[in-house]
């Protein structure tokens, strides 16, 4: 029997992946302006959903071979990936994924 996560383990689990992906694509221009300090009440972000962790697995994977930077939260010490968040970019270059 699976247990569910809450909607709140959920959300910070979405917020540590996104803090990561910025994180470690600090240097890129896109995440420069995402962070400015003028652009931050202007943020956006889309949430999606997939079946479970082999798709999320799988997604992360493609991403790496397309050079897309992202960051897979793999959460402790379940060793279980339960979110994936992309680097600021543009939503052209984001939606074939």
């Amino acid at each position: 029997m699976r247990r569910r996560r809450g909607r709140g383990s959920q959300g910070a689990q979405g917020a540590h992946a996104a803090v990561a992906a910025v994180v470690e694509s600090m240097d890129a221009g896109d995440t420069r302006a995402y962070v400015a300090p003028e652009a931050l009440g202007s943020m956006t972000k889309a949430v999606l959903e997939l079946k479970g962790e082999p798709q999320l697995r799988a997604l992360s994977e493609k991403l790496a071979a397309d050079g897309t930077a992202h960051h897979l939260w793999v959460e402790q010490p379940e060793n279980v990936a339960t979110c994936l968040a992309t680097a600021p970019g543009r939503k052209s270059a984001l939606a074939p994924h």
